[in-house]
């Protein structure tokens, strides 16, 4: 999304999200996950964008919905975001995969501690962002589910996978199952109660 132009799109992008806020509210959605680059090219920080997100955020705190923004390509807007929108009802859906491949594992886990709202976990071999099962890539696992329990992560594991390469040899079942299984290693990674 361009909310760091000045375009005449971008109150449009508000509103729309605005709505989406209202329909999350409407439906019992308590969180919601943006992310703050899509597929443009690089753009500046600036301050219509600031104001934007500013409005989105604060406009979902009226309607009793956190807001979570990913880890993504640019970890410079994620600090210019949390530096600069003073609201509690901000925190982080933190990107296992994203982390990999486009910050080479290195994370402030320490800025954000008390803020980790969500998690994304899948790998990759920082080849691409490739959404592997957790242990078929080349993440250390041990470090992040470590990092994780250190900022006292207790919500629930969003497994976010995508069944195609060599998986497209098992069935859409043993994919679900095996998925299942790392989701059960990680959770005891963490000390969450397993169901």
């Amino acid at each position: 999304m361009k909310f760091g132009k000045i375009h005449r799109n971008g109150e449009a992008f508000v509103e729309r999200y605005q709505n989406d806020l209202r329909l999350c509210q409407k439906n019992g959605i308590s969180l919601v996950i943006l992310h703050l680059i899509g597929t443009y090219p690089e753009i500046i920080c600036s301050e219509i964008g600031l104001r934007r997100f500013q409005e989105i955020v604060d406009y979902a705190e009226k309607l009793g919905i956190k807001v979570a923004f990913e880890n993504t390509k640019k970890y410079e807007y994620l600090e210019y975001l949390f530096s600069h929108i003073k609201n509690q009802n901000i925190g982080l859906c933190y990107d296992s995969g994203h982390c990999h491949i486009y910050l080479n594992d290195q994370f402030d886990y320490d800025r954000f501690q008390n803020r980790i709202f969500a998690v994304h976990l899948h790998d990759n071999d920082k080849s691409d962002d490739l959404h592997l099962l957790p242990f078929d890539g080349t993440v250390n696992w041990e470090h992040v589910m470590g990092k994780l329990k250190e900022c006292h992560y207790e919500a629930p594991i969003t497994l976010e996978l995508c069944y195609r390469y060599d998986y497209l040899n098992m069935s859409i079942e043993e994919f679900y199952r095996k998925g299942y299984e790392v989701g059960q290693k990680l959770a005891k990674m963490l000390e969450l109660e397993v169901v």
